[in-house]
């Protein structure tokens, strides 16, 4: 056999033309094209060493992050309240903050709930604990279950303070 028929690709015969490409290297004299201001112009901030810009700045015009409308916002304080709606409490018994918390209806960090909706459900269903709205109660009424009544902190503060003037 001749070398023309056996073209072995052996680690001797591979060649790194056009593989690897060697870094710029600036500021090495008129001959290497990129002499003298290397590549930076003349004068202003970026030709400087240690001259260059924040991310987003503009020349001092108006940031586009600036310029845009802002939105959202997601209180802190009262992130341990929730709303059920009547229909997910239907066909269960006893509905308070311990037996929603088992079905999942609502995350272990809540502390109020507040059920609400005018649906027609067929259970009857006992709320203890819970506020109700007025479109809530007439539904859970009409199908024959019984809330009993949370009192609230701002009613206990009334009585207390009724209690104190008498």
């Amino acid at each position: 056999m001749t070398e023309e028929t056996t073209n072995n690709m052996n680690l001797n015969t591979l060649t790194n033309i056009g593989t690897s490409k060697n870094r710029k290297r600036v500021g090495r004299g008129i001959g290497s094209g990129t002499g003298k201001t290397a590549g930076r112009g003349h004068k202003g901030q970026k030709s400087r060493s240690g001259g260059n810009v924040r991310l987003g700045f503009e020349g001092g015009q108006m940031p586009l992050q600036m310029r845009l409308p802002k939105f959202g916002f997601s209180s802190r304080v009262n992130n341990s309240f929730k709303e059920v709606n009547v229909k997910n409490i239907d066909g269960m018994d006893v509905v308070s903050l311990e037996t929603l918390k088992a079905k999942k209806i609502i995350g272990k960090s809540i502390k109020k709930v507040k059920i609400f909706g005018n649906t027609d459900i067929q259970s009857k269903v006992v709320v203890e604990g819970i506020s109700v709205s007025k479109g809530a109660r007439k539904s859970i009424e009409k199908a024959g279950g019984k809330i009993s009544e949370v009192a609230s902190a701002k009613q206990d503060k009334s009585e207390e303070k009724q209690e104190g003037n008498e």
